[in-house]
């Protein structure tokens, strides 16, 4: 049961980065969410997770394969230190610049969005090649192919939650996700991925 606590802490954490980071899937949704509401943000993660199960599963199926190799588990761990660094600071950039984060009207509808934003976001990919291929590597490592579908059900209800939010309050006043508080939570959730990252590096030390 502690092993599931801490891992669902891990999983919630540095999913939070990626789910409530600014991009175009966060961007498009607050555009469909001044009009649809909620339930625009659910539709977007519904495409979202369209084209983001396949891919967990894709991966899941590759961890089996490399695990026959030694020094896989040191290579992806390096891997995925250096990417979370990397996000990390793109996004402190990215919050720092104070850019407006409303996009103009969108072309598809939600359910559209979410596919092709998701599919086409080459950050989208890097994080579950690099961040992603971690977790779900640690969750195989404790539960076989069963700890594919703990990882993806900790890391996809943020998906929902999240985008779902973000639309309901965008109906409500677009200023309200550009604000200091804002701000603040990504810079913390940003200092919280380097401190991951460092632990990813720290646990594969002799």
């Amino acid at each position: 049961m502690v092993q599931i606590l801490e891992f669902a802490v891990l999983v919630i954490v540095i999913s939070a980065s990626g789910v409530m980071a600014p991009g175009p899937l966060f961007a498009a949704n607050i555009s469909y969410g001044l009009r649809e509401g909620a339930r625009a943000g659910i539709k977007m993660a519904i495409g979202h997770t369209i084209v983001e199960l396949p891919l967990v599963i894709l991966l899941g199926v590759g961890v089996f394969s490399l695990e026959t190799f030694p020094e896989f588990r040191t290579i992806i761990s390096i891997f995925g230190a250096i990417t979370l660094f990397a996000f990390a600071a793109i996004q402190i950039k990215t919050t720092f610049r104070g850019k407006n984060i409303v996009t103009s009207n969108p072309k598809h509808g939600p359910l559209i969005a979410g596919i092709l934003l998701s599919a086409l976001n080459p950050f989208f990919i890097i994080w579950w090649l690099a961040i992603g291929f971690k977790l779900i590597s640690d969750a195989m490592l404790m539960w076989s192919f069963a700890g594919i579908l703990i990882m993806f059900g900790l890391h996809i209800w943020m998906d929902f939650a999240w985008l779902g939010m973000v639309s309901f309050l965008a109906s409500k006043s677009s200023k309200i996700l550009s604000n200091k508080n804002y701000r603040i939570l990504m810079i913390g959730l940003s200092v919280m991925l380097i401190y991951f990252g460092i632990t990813f590096l720290i646990d594969i030390l002799p």
